[in-house]
């Protein structure tokens, strides 16, 4: 067990990179990517894992940041809402958001956007309800969520016409 406040180095992939950290094992990741990597587009929202704002994407699969210590994202692979852009263009995903107006104070949508990557990834056709269900653990205040579902429904599209440029990221 590690005394509170030591450090520890991890090393971990954000968005493609590697970057090798010294970090106190208990911190949240969400702490790490923001303070640490300056990658400020992961929020942090109730810090409990409650609202879904600090979502990213860890292996593989949709995470609340502020849940996952830091220790634990040693070796894994995380993109963040700052690895979804490519060369100055929009992840179909962040086009969709923009087209239907998914978005207004934008506080929660890196989180939700994070979410419906990684439902779009193992499952590139989801239906309502699976959307509903990915996205189920995102709280907005601002929108009532059916813009929300209808981005991911025309990210699902977006995505299908680009299976030949499909987003770098994709799959992470």
């Amino acid at each position: 067990m590690c005394e509170i406040g030591s450090q520890i180095a991890i090393s971990m992939k954000v968005n493609g990179k590697t970057y090798e950290v010294l970090v106190d094992p208990l911190s949240p990741l969400s702490s790490v990517l923001r303070d640490q990597l300056r990658l400020t587009g992961t929020k942090v929202g109730c810090g409990k894992g409650e609202c879904g704002a600090c979502t990213v994407i860890m292996d593989g699969r949709a995470v609340n940041s502020c849940l996952v210590m830091a220790g634990d994202a040693d070796g894994s692979e995380i993109v963040t809402i700052e690895g979804l852009a490519s060369s100055g263009k929009l992840h179909p995903i962040q086009e969709a958001f923009v087209e239907t107006g998914a978005l207004q104070c934008g506080f929660c949508t890196p989180g939700m956007i994070m979410s419906a990557k990684a439902l779009l990834d193992s499952n590139p056709s989801p239906t309502e309800e699976e959307i509903r269900r990915a996205l189920s653990g995102n709280l907005c205040r601002c929108t009532g969520y059916h813009k929300i579902i209808d981005a991911v429904r025309i990210a699902s599209k977006l995505i299908g016409r680009n299976t030949n440029q499909e987003p770098v990221l994709r799959g992470s």
